[in-house]
């Protein structure tokens, strides 16, 4: 806080000194203190990531605009009277201040990035119509003291528009950047709206407008510091997730719903503007929710798939492998065909991990979970990845000699990999138990997966490395090849 100690003094020092209602000092100092929360918003933004980052980027370009627009006034006070056309600029600059800090109030941050950019397309807009209002009765030259007091009342709801938004989000916000972020917004502009009323209502343009003058500066000072120190205003207590629902699905509507207020103002002034800020303001806000509907709905088809997609090896998950044996049991009961399940386990694996690390032990997962999946050659079987070092194979229609014949496919193709492992064997080698359905009526997939479990058990402990079949076999099976 040491910066405003020293601006302010030494802006009121500079006005005393220059006792002209038009001097240029005093719109030097205005500028600095808006270049200043500027460079601070930008080094904050530079400091944060994600969604602040984006909100600090903002509100830097909507200190940029204001500065630009003060700038104006300060080249215009050194030019003789009517001859440069600054004012008009200078309106125009104050107006387009609103737009970025519109956008960042409106347009949720988590929403993708079509739906900010029909945003940023409608905050735009919104600056031009409300533009083309003020315009409508503030011409090049000036205007009388109906037009400055209308004008006043016109920044005033600007103004207070955006320190209710900003007071809003940071009450909703349960995010601590984005509290940060809201947080001081909210500051900086309940400050600036309290000191643009009293400036733009009771401050005239003489000796009372120089002292006053410093007063100006202090909003984006305080927005300087707290940038700087990355805090906003004290904490706000939680006002629950439904709250923050609410304000998050209901930011969206703030633009279209502020384009209608503006263009039924044009009204009288430019119907054929306001005709299309009304289209506008529809059919964008109509686009926005199609463009966030479908992502809504990528969003919900990739997590169905991830829910049922192991992400260690990319086979089917446990959950998957339930539905998908369930299905094919109730598929074989209206066939007659029969089902064959493969459990499948990797020897000595609590022995690799602890030795080689679990870096080592997931890469020995995905080569074993790839090569087992390059073993079930048919479309209709299904290799998943049960839990563990445990993976199960489901094979629809499966005889038991075919369904040998796979698990022994499976167990040589593993042992052919050589993949180093602290094992007896110094292998990386798979046991395997396999079951099938004996009573298409009456069995159920419990029973067929307890008859796997109980022929993988007997393959541990006849020596591991090995096929055991849950039915008699009078001849091992080999492998095909």
């Amino acid at each position: 806080m040491v910066l405003p100690l020293l601006f302010v003094p030494a802006h009121l020092v500079t006005a005393l000194a220059n006792w002209n209602p038009v001097a240029w000092p005093p719109l030097l100092f205005e500028t600095m203190a808006a270049f200043i929360a500027c460079a601070a918003c930008a080094w904050r933004a530079s400091r944060s990531r994600g969604r602040a980052r984006q909100g600090w980027l903002a509100v830097a370009a909507a200190m940029l605009c204001w500065m630009a627009g003060v700038g104006c006034q300060f080249v215009g006070s050194l030019t003789p009277a009517g001859t440069s056309g600054t004012g008009a600029i200078s309106m125009l600059l104050f107006v387009l201040y609103g737009v970025p800090l519109a956008f960042v109030l409106a347009s949720p941050g988590a929403d993708p990035w079509r739906a900010r950019l029909v945003d940023g397309a409608l905050a735009l807009v919104l600056g031009a119509l409300f533009g083309a209002y003020i315009f409508s009765f503030v011409a090049l030259a000036g205007t009388d003291d109906a037009g400055a007091l209308t004008l006043a009342w016109t920044f005033d709801i600007q103004n207070g528009f955006i320190a209710l938004f900003a007071l809003v989000r940071f009450r909703a916000s349960s995010i601590e950047r984005e509290r940060r972020l809201f947080g001081a917004l909210t500051g900086y502009a309940l400050a600036y709206m309290a000191v643009a009323g009293f400036y733009n209502h009771f401050v005239d343009d003489g000796v009372y407008g120089v002292l006053a003058s410093p007063l100006v500066g202090l909003p984006f000072l305080l927005l300087a510091a707290l940038a700087l120190r990355g805090a906003g205003l004290a904490r706000a207590p939680q006002s629950g997730r439904m709250f923050e629902r609410v304000v998050v699905a209901g930011c969206p509507l703030i633009l279209p719903s502020a384009l209608l207020i503006v263009s039924a103002a044009l009204v009288p002034h430019m119907p054929i503007l306001a005709i299309a800020g009304c289209v506008i303001a529809t059919l964008g806000y109509g686009l926005r929710a199609v463009l966030v509907q479908i992502h809504g709905i990528g969003e919900r088809e990739e997590l169905a798939q991830l829910s049922q997609i192991d992400p260690l090896t990319g086979l089917p998950n446990r959950r998957q492998f339930d539905e998908a044996l369930r299905r094919e049991l109730t598929r074989a009961r209206r066939s007659g065909q029969g089902v064959a399940l493969l459990m499948i386990d990797i020897d000595h694996f609590k022995l690799l991990n602890d030795t080689l690390g679990h870096r080592v032990g997931d890469d020995r997962l995905r080569a074993v979970a790839a090569a087992l999946q390059g073993c079930a050659v048919r479309a209709s079987d299904l290799v998943a990845r049960y839990g563990g070092e445990e993976f199960a194979a489901i094979l629809p229609g499966a005889s038991p000699t075919e369904a040998l014949i796979v698990a022994e496919t499976m167990r040589a193709t593993i042992e052919e990999l050589e993949l180093a492992s602290p094992a007896p064997d110094g292998l990386v080698t798979v046991s395997i138990g396999a079951a099938r359905i004996s009573d298409i009526e009456t069995d159920t997939e419990q029973r067929l997966v307890e008859r796997a479990d109980r022929a993988l058990y007997d393959s541990k402990r006849a020596g591991r490395n090995r096929v055991t079949a849950a039915w008699p076999v009078e001849e091992p099976t080999r492998a095909l090849g």
